[in-house]
């Protein structure tokens, strides 16, 4: 499989609002931290400062987001954070990952988390929480696929269960 992540660039654009737009329908943000209101290039200078922990405000923790592209084509993203906070430790973790509905099915979503645990442990992060909601199947299988071991089903504030697992 040759999918590569790599930070959005200046011609992913289009394709990344696209899918960020799509998949609001499924209630899920694409484009994380993403102000319709920013230009392209003021969003992707955000990134840049998040991943180098410059003027991060008191809830967010040095990051990164990345665009997995196959062949040219943005076909997912991964959301990496170095750290956690008391927010993502219970709502996040270290990794999210999303694929782009046409492009769900073909390995993706465990190719991204994959390449996302090398870029966590390149940094120093032996263990890392990934999660995902207790109905969703197929996060279930890439998570596990992954090596996560089931911590706990957690019940949030509004009543979603997730699955919290650990990754070493």
């Amino acid at each position: 499989m040759a999918l590569r992540l790599r930070p959005y660039r200046l011609d992913d654009e289009a394709a990344a609002v696209a899918i960020h737009n799509s998949m609001l329908a499924e209630d899920f943000a694409f484009l994380l931290y993403w102000d319709p209101s920013l230009s392209w290039p003021e969003f992707l200078a955000a990134l840049e400062r998040q991943r180098r922990s410059i003027n991060l405000t008191k809830d967010q923790v040095r990051a990164v987001q990345l665009a997995a592209v196959v062949d040219g084509v943005l076909v997912g993203r991964a959301s990496i954070r170095f750290e956690l906070n008391e927010f993502l430790a219970v709502h996040g973790g270290h990794v999210g990952y999303a694929v782009a509905p046409p492009f769900r099915g073909r390995g993706y979503a465990s190719e991204i988390l994959a390449q996302a645990l090398v870029i966590l442990r390149a940094d120093g992060v032996d263990r890392a929480l990934v999660m995902c909601d207790d109905g969703n199947q197929a996060s279930m299988k890439v998570i596990e696929r992954n090596g996560g071991a089931l911590e706990s089903i957690a019940t949030l504030e509004d009543g979603l269960k997730v699955r919290r697992y650990w990754i070493k």
